[in-house]
C-alpha cells in the first residue's frame, strides 16, 4: 500500500468549490441590506438586516466555471482576481531577473565572508537579511540555496546544521509572519479585504521586530550551547557523518559583489519603496504597482547587460515559477464566487455574526487568529488562504467593531507561524533535508519557540483591538 501524500493546494481548493456548491443546495439563501462605507469606499452589510431570499443552487457547470469566474466573470463582465494574478506573474518575472543577476546571493555571501571568525554575529545579521526578504516579498523557495551555503560555514564555526537551517528558515519565516509589504500575503489579503495594504503596517512592523529579536535569541542561545558542548546538539549522533558530508569537498568560490550588483540591489529596494509610496500617497492599486515592477525588471535587465532574448526569457521563466500562485488565486476566488452566486455568503455571515456578536473585540480577533491557524493547515498557500478567507472575515470585523486591517494581520500571523513547521511546505521539508536535520527533532526543538511567538501574536492582536 502506497504512503499517503497530502493533496496539493489546487486539489484542496477545487474540492472546497465542490463542497460549497453542494452546500448551496442545503444552506438557505439570504442577503443583508448594504450601505456604503466611506472609509472603505465600498458597500458593506448592515448588521441586523439579514433576510431570506430565493434559493440559487449551484450545479456542476458552476463548479467548472468557478475558477474562471474567480479571475474574470464572463456573466457580469467584471474582473475578479485577474489584476492580482497578473501582478503576481509580473513580480515573478521581476524576481526572476534580479535572481539571475546574482545580486541577492552575492550580497548575502559578502556578509558571510566578512564575518568569518565572528560567526556568532552572522546569526542576527543573516536572520535580519532573510527577515527583510520575508517581509518585503515573502521569501520562501528562494531561500533554499542558502542552506547549502550556510551549513558548511556554521559547521566550521563549531555550530551544527540546526543553527544553519534555523538561521534561514526562522529568519525568512519571521519576516513572512511579520509581513509589511509582502505581495503574496499582505497585499493580496488587504486587496481581498477591500483596504489599502498600508493600513495596520505599524502593528505588523512591531510584530516583525519583536519576533525577530525572539528568534535570534532562541537560535543564538542554542548555538552557544552547542559550541560549548557539541553533545547538546539535537543532531549530535550525526556529528561525524555531517562533517564528512558538508566539509569534505567544500568549495571556497564565492560570487563577486560587483558595483553592478550593488546598483541592482538598490533598484530592488527602490521598487518596493515606490510601491509603498504609490499605494499610501497616490492611491495606486494593482495595475500601477504592476507597472512599477515591470519597469524595474526592464531597468535591472539593462543594467545587467542582458540581451533582449535573455531578458525576456528570464522574465518569462520567473513568471512561470509563480504561475501556480496566480492559478491558486483564481481557484480560491472561485469558492467565493460560488458562495455569492448561490446566495449563501450572507447566510454564513449571519451565522458567524451570531457567534461573534457577544464577543469583545479582543476575544473576536483571537478567535479569528485561531480559525486562520486551522485553515492554514488545510490551505497551505498563503495567497489562496487570503483570497479564500478575507471576503468572509473582513465583514465579520465590521460587525465586531474591529478594523479590517487587524483581521489581515491575524491572517498573515497565523499563516506565517504555521509555515514555520507545516510538513506540507516544500521550504520546511526541503530546507531541513538539505541541512540533514530530521523533521521530528526540529519540531521538538522549535515547539517552545512557537509557543512564545503565539503568546506575542495574541498579545499584539489584543492590543490592536483595544487601541
Amino acid at each position: 500500500m502506497g504512503k499517503f501524500k497530502f493533496p496539493s493546494a489546487y486539489t484542496i481548493l477545487f474540492f472546497l468549490i465542490a463542497v460549497v456548491a453542494a452546500l448551496s443546495w442545503i444552506i438557505p439563501a439570504g442577503q443583508y441590506q448594504m450601505a456604503m462605507n466611506p472609509a472603505l469606499g465600498k458597500e458593506v452589510p448592515i448588521a441586523g438586516t439579514y433576510a431570506h431570499v430565493a434559493a440559487q443552487p449551484q450545479g456542476i457547470v458552476a463548479v467548472l466555471m468557478a475558477p474562471i469566474s474567480g479571475l474574470y466573470d464572463p456573466e457580469t463582465g467584471k474582473a475578479g482576481a485577474i489584476d492580482v494574478a497578473l501582478f503576481i506573474l509580473i513580480i515573478g518575472g521581476f524576481l526572476g531577473i534580479v535572481t539571475k543577476t546574482g545580486a541577492i546571493d552575492a550580497g548575502i555571501e559578502r556578509v558571510t565572508t566578512r564575518l568569518r571568525g565572528r560567526e556568532e554575529w552572522m546569526i542576527p545579521i543573516l536572520m535580519a537579511l532573510f527577515a527583510a526578504g520575508g517581509t518585503i516579498y515573502g521569501m520562501a523557495e528562494e531561500s533554499l540555496p542558502f542552506y547549502t551555503l550556510l551549513v558548511p560555514v556554521m559547521l566550521a564555526a563549531r555550530f551544527d546544521p540546526v543553527v544553519a537551517a534555523s538561521t534561514v528558515l526562522l529568519g525568512a519565516g519571521i519576516g513572512t509572519l511579520g509581513s509589511t509589504i509582502n505581495p503574496f500575503a499582505t497585499v493580496i489579503a488587504a486587496n481581498a479585504a477591500g483596504i489599502p495594504f498600508t493600513q495596520g503596517i505599524g502593528l505588523r512592523l512591531m510584530l516583525l521586530v519583536v519576533g525577530w529579536i525572539i528568534c535570534v535569541g532562541w537560535v543564538m542561545h542554542y548555538a552557544r550551547k552547542v559550541r560549548a558542548n557539541p553533545a547538546l546538539s539535537i543532531v549530535a549522533d550525526k556529528h561525524d557523518e555531517n562533517h564528512a558530508f558538508f566539509l569534505g569537498n567544500k568549495s571556497e568560490e564565492a560570487l563577486e559583489f560587483t558595483p553592478v550588483r550593488k546598483v541592482i540591489l538598490l533598484i530592488f529596494a527602490l521598487a518596493f519603496a515606490v510601491m509603498i509610496y504609490g499605494v499610501a500617497v497616490l492611491g495606486w492599486w494593482m495595475a500601477e504597482i504592476s507597472a512599477v515592477f515591470l519597469a524595474s525588471a526592464i531597468i535591472v535587465g539593462l543594467i545587467a547587460r542582458m540581451s533582449e532574448e535573455e531578458l525576456t526569457s528570464t522574465f518569462i521563466n520567473g513568471a512561470r515559477d509563480l504561475l501556480g500562485v496566480a492559478l491558486i488565486i483564481g481557484i480560491a476566488r472561485g469558492i467565493v464566487v460560488i458562495m455569492d452566486k448561490g446566495m449563501i455568503t450572507h447566510t454564513i455571515l449571519h451565522s458567524a455574526e451570531g457567534l461573534v456578536s457577544g464577543l469583545s473585540s479582543v476575544a473576536f480577533i483571537n478567535v479569528m487568529y485561531w480559525l486562520e491557524v486551522v485553515l492554514s493547515f488545510l490551505v497551505p498557500s498563503s495567497s489562496g488562504l487570503a483570497v479564500l478567507t478575507m471576503p468572509i472575515m473582513a465583514p465579520l470585523a465590521d460587525f465586531a467593531n474591529v478594523n479590517r486591517d487587524l483581521v489581515v494581520t491575524a491572517y498573515q500571523s497565523a499563516s506565517g507561524i504555521v509555515n514555520l513547521v507545516t510538513p506540507t511546505s516544500a521550504v520546511v521539508m526541503g530546507g531541513l533535508a538539505i541541512a540533514r536535520v530530521p523533521y521530528m527533532r526540529y519540531l521538538k526543538w522549535v515547539a517552545p519557540l512557537l509557543a512564545i511567538l503565539t503568546v506575542v501574536i495574541m498579545a499584539a492582536l489584543s492590543l490592536g483591538a483595544l487601541i
